[in-house]
């Protein structure tokens, strides 16, 4: 399965100068968070596929505009094709906002997903906004991993993790892949091809 994973800016390949080659090959499209509602709903126009999604920190508007033919994958484990996604969107509590948590408040999110995820035996791909705990993350609070993400990666070993927030362009020894055990470990920044 061939993924198109999203997060944190939206690709100008894909909105401002979109051809349907573009999505060619492509299974299903995985969004990370913090993207305009307006830019999925359009891959969703345009895509055979699903459209999945997560929500970012910046994710407020979608309670008013959630992107309409796109698929909420938060807080539930969503199989396609035979994979398994688990969804869990947000980032550290650093302001008052929504989707922000403290790692106590993720890890109880976690916790009630454990029904769900014993009922599929395991998830095949955990779609995050923010990173996991000490892997691809940074020391300042709007950029902690959680912690409570990197026990599910332990413990179930899925064969990808796709997470956004941590920018690319940040210059904070950001990189694209990773890897833990079995898992890899990607950076959606803007627009990456993943394939399992």
């Amino acid at each position: 399965m061939k993924i198109l994973a999203l997060s944190d800016v939206e690709s100008k390949a894909l909105w401002d100068f979109y051809s349907p080659q573009r999505l060619e090959g492509i299974d299903v499209i995985v969004s990370c968070g913090d993207l305009d509602p307006h830019y999925l709903s359009f891959l969703a126009t345009f895509f055979q596929g699903p459209v999945l999604y997560v929500h970012g920190n910046h994710d407020g508007q979608y309670e008013e505009k959630p992107p309409e033919g796109c698929i909420c994958i938060e807080d539930t484990v969503y199989e396609y094709e035979g994979v398994r996604f688990l969804g869990l969107g947000g980032s550290m509590r650093y302001k008052d906002g929504p989707w922000q948590f403290t790692q106590g408040e993720m890890k109880r999110r976690v916790m009630k997903l454990w029904p769900k995820i014993v009922l599929h035996r395991g998830f095949d791909v955990l779609v995050t906004h923010a990173p996991a705990w000490q892997i691809n993350d940074h020391d300042n609070v709007v950029h902690t991993g959680f912690k409570a993400f990197r026990r599910l990666l332990e413990k179930y070993e899925p064969k990808l993790m796709l997470h956004g927030h941590v920018h690319l362009n940040y210059g904070m020894k950001a990189q694209r892949i990773r890897t833990l055990g079995q898992t890899a470990i990607v950076n959606a920044y803007e627009k990456y091809e993943a394939e399992i």
